[in-house]
């Protein structure tokens, strides 16, 4: 059983790339049974990317009020997503919350799905994270393969 990690995001906004920087830094570590991909947040993109997948992580900038750098980590598949994470300056057609509430509306919304929500700071042009959310997507790994390490565990018990 693979999970499906998804890195979402729009690397040229600052620190809306953040997703897909802890996508390719997870790929880095080629954690097993794991499938690693990138997405713009298109909504029907995304649904076709999740398409049979029986886990997914999703990683996004979010804009929820919380402190820059702070990481939250959201079971969307059981319940709905808060939505102060529309992020005002979204480089996304639909938020995060509308996607996953539109796919469980059509019931093509994987059985586990999480999120992390990294705050952002700054989404101004450019390829560049900020100094903490840099420090957050580090942190964001480490969690993530901890999840993953642990799923595993659970599954051999």
């Amino acid at each position: 059983m693979k999970t499906l990690i998804i890195g979402i995001g729009n690397e040229y906004r600052g620190d809306d790339g953040v997703g897909r920087h802890v996508a390719r830094r997870l790929a880095e570590c080629n954690p097993p049974d794991v499938e690693i991909k990138e997405s713009s947040g298109e909504s029907f993109s995304l649904m076709e990317l999740w398409a049979n997948a029986p886990k997914v992580i999703l990683i996004d900038a979010v804009q929820s009020g919380a402190e820059p750098g702070t990481v939250q980590r959201y079971d969307a598949g059981g319940q709905a997503l808060p939505t102060e994470f529309v992020q005002q300056c979204s480089t996304h057609a639909l938020s995060l919350p509308e996607v996953v509430e539109l796919a469980r509306s059509l019931e093509q919304l994987p059985p586990e799905v999480a999120l992390y929500g990294i705050e952002g700071l700054s989404y101004e042009h450019g390829n560049t994270l900020t100094p903490t959310v840099a420090r957050a997507a580090e942190e964001t790994i480490s969690r993530i393969l901890t999840e993953i390490s642990e799923s595993k565990l659970d599954r051999k018990l």
